[in-house]
């Protein structure tokens, strides 16, 4: 998949859209072919650094002892102290901080109290700390840089369907930047694949309330791609 072909699907998406009151996002979706999802080593779950921001805040809540809790309040959204975790038993109330951020992050040596407390609500949501993220972390962790890539990081997964789909920017972003961060996307993908690119059917792109526009089709482009 060349850069080029991203570029003018990307732009073609664009003008199909109509514009909405809201700061619509680019989606790159991939299917697959060729693959049998219920072997779990067919089945993709990577966490992708991309080389642009996507447009949008990632936010990030530290789940902590008391050695990292300083740190955690000044670099992260929000901390949790582990000595505190007792004020999260009702469910609607775990499942509230779930929903809203992204990724948390957790010291490792209370990971144990983290998957008591938080897992049953966390670990179908796809919200547990990862140590494939980067987000289990030790006591003397410094957790700037780390707060600082998830900025770029997308996790992308198949979740036993032949599709994956992630967002790799915003209607604001430049489409240079998008196509770049959907080429990162798109080349992770494919050396996680059993037979690489043999297994990728075809690739498109849309915004949230747009149509999906084919990667590779020959189409015009109305405007000039940025």
């Amino acid at each position: 998949m060349e850069k080029e072909e991203l570029q003018s699907a990307l732009q073609k998406a664009k003008d199909i859209s109509e514009k909405r009151k809201f700061k619509q996002s680019f989606d790159l979706i991939i299917n697959l072919t060729g693959l049998d999802m219920k072997k779990p080593e067919h089945n993709v779950d990577a966490f992708v650094t991309l080389p642009h921001a996507r447009g949008r805040k990632t936010k990030v809540c530290a789940l902590v002892g008391a050695e990292l809790l300083e740190q955690a309040r000044q670099v992260c959204d929000f901390a949790i102290l582990s000595d505190t975790f007792e004020k999260y038993k009702d469910k609607k109330e775990i499942k509230k901080l779930a929903n809203s951020y992204d990724y948390f992050v957790a010291q490792a040596n209370i990971m144990p109290k983290v998957a008591t407390v938080f897992g049953r609500i966390f670990g179908p949501r796809g919200k547990m700390p990862n140590p494939k993220s980067g987000c289990v972390v030790p006591p003397n962790a410094n957790l700037k840089p780390l707060y600082e890539k998830l900025q770029r990081t997308v996790r992308v997964m198949t979740k036993n369907s032949p599709l994956a789909q992630c967002g790799v920017g915003t209607e604001e972003t430049s489409l240079n930047d998008i196509a770049e961060n959907a080429l990162a996307v798109y080349n992770a993908i494919v050396h996680l694949l059993p037979n690489e690119k043999h297994n990728i059917k075809d690739v498109y792109v849309k915004l949230t309330m747009g149509k999906p526009v084919k990667v590779g089709e020959k189409i015009e482009v109305t405007k000039e791609t940025k």
